[in-house]
């Protein structure tokens, strides 16, 4: 695996595809610079090391050139947290972006107008390839968030640099990550699975039943479980369609000896509400006109046990419906098992899009070993898939 550390920078125009699609707010101010934070360390290297930058990027879904999703937006963000200017060229390619790169310096750091401007980076246009090509020497990938996608400057871009291609640090840390759940992983192994729907987990839980040694279950597509062994879940959401598949899961992990946990009790609420009427119940006896939105005490006990004894810990997806703070708290809870377990030594993973929204809203970011920045991306790498991006840098 070629990383930055297998190339000299020193005079050499690096072309890196990071992923710098953050919110913006009505007047165009980025509201989290996280992505941004996290290229800082490959932008780094390559300028200490005596090279120049010039960054792609895609923001949003803009149907042609949409003066709101221009990434002039966030030059004086990116400048800031860089900690030296970068300049913009008003194109990605043509006369404009060719110019700007080659007037740039050893040191200097040029980002790149909105790739998907043009549909050809989508449709992973092998000409438009080429020409985002011509305007460096070696190509980095650093955005793990993309890596899924077969785009131009994802993955097409990487057959112009044979032997000038690597990843960056940022997507190298990812792998490794990944890799250390999947591959190398110190047992015992838990996965915590969260989130409404048994069905976007499916593929994700049949490919990693064979790596892990215990399965928590926890959040919305606990009642699909539940209701398929015919416990009573009220009001509580649930897929109908998806309880042989549920009673499926159960059977497997047990021939391939995995210890399932469900939620035994649950924080039941008589409306979708933080101002919902709330009580304990037993997960399979929840009155008609109630729903499940929370893990209970009992549940959160029998998880602390699970979470403490393992050495190896993925996190993907909510316990309950942290949005509201009524409901937040078994989420909170987990977040803190996970880190106490860490700070003991084991390996957490804290991946796909809610579980990491929801350790960075209750400040644990720091006390996990790994947070993935790429939702779709790691998702589909747990599913066991090769992904493009990846894929190209190592070919």
């Amino acid at each position: 695996m070629k990383t930055l550390k297998d190339f000299n920078f020193k005079n050499k125009k690096a072309l890196i595809r990071v992923d710098f699609n953050v919110p913006l707010d009505a007047d165009f101010n980025v509201t989290d610079a996280t992505r941004i934070q996290a290229a800082k360390p490959t932008i780094d290297t390559i300028l200490a090391d005596g090279g120049s930058v010039i960054l792609m990027s895609h923001l949003g879904r803009p149907k042609g050139k949409e003066e709101k999703y221009s990434l002039k937006h966030i030059v004086a963000k990116a400048s800031e947290i860089l900690g030296k200017e970068v300049k913009f060229a008003s194109d990605c390619k043509g006369e404009i972006a060719q110019e700007a790169s080659n007037n740039l310096q050893p040191g200097e750091i040029l980002l790149l107008e909105n790739l998907r401007f043009y549909a050809e980076e989508e449709a992973g246009d092998v000409d438009f390839a080429e020409e985002l090509a011509w305007l460096g020497d070696i190509y980095v990938n650093d955005a793990f968030g993309t890596a899924h996608r077969a785009h131009a400057s994802t993955t097409i871009i990487a057959q112009f640099f044979p032997d000038a291609k690597c990843f960056g640090n940022l997507l190298a840390a990812e792998i490794e990550s990944l890799n250390k759940v999947l591959k190398d992983s110190k047992k015992p192994v838990t996965a915590v699975l969260g989130g409404s729907k048994v069905s976007s987990k499916i593929t994700v839980i049949e490919n990693i039943l064979d790596k892990i040694d215990h399965l928590i279950i926890g959040g919305g597509m606990t009642f699909t479980f539940i209701k398929a062994q015919g416990g009573k879940i009220g009001n509580s959401i649930y897929e109908d369609d998806k309880q042989e598949l549920a009673l499926e899961i159960l059977k497997i992990a047990k021939e391939k000896g995995v210890q399932v946990h469900l939620p035994v009790d649950v924080v039941a609420a008589n409306a979708f509400s933080n101002d919902a009427e709330t009580q304990i119940v037993d997960v399979d006896k929840i009155p008609d006109g109630w729903q499940g939105l929370d893990a209970g005490p009992k549940s959160l006990a029998e998880i602390k046990k699970v979470i403490l004894e393992s050495k190896t810990i993925l996190w993907n997806g909510p316990l309950g419906v942290f949005e509201l703070e009524t409901f937040a708290n078994g989420t909170i809870e987990l977040g803190k098992y996970i880190a106490e377990a860490t700070k003991n030594g084991a390996f957490s993973l804290v991946g796909g899009g809610d579980s990491v929204a929801a350790v960075k809203q209750f400040h644990l970011e720091d006390q996990m070993s790994y947070v993935s920045t790429g939702g779709g991306a790691m998702l589909e790498m747990l599913e066991g898939k090769t992904l493009p991006g990846i894929a190209a840098i190592l070919e």
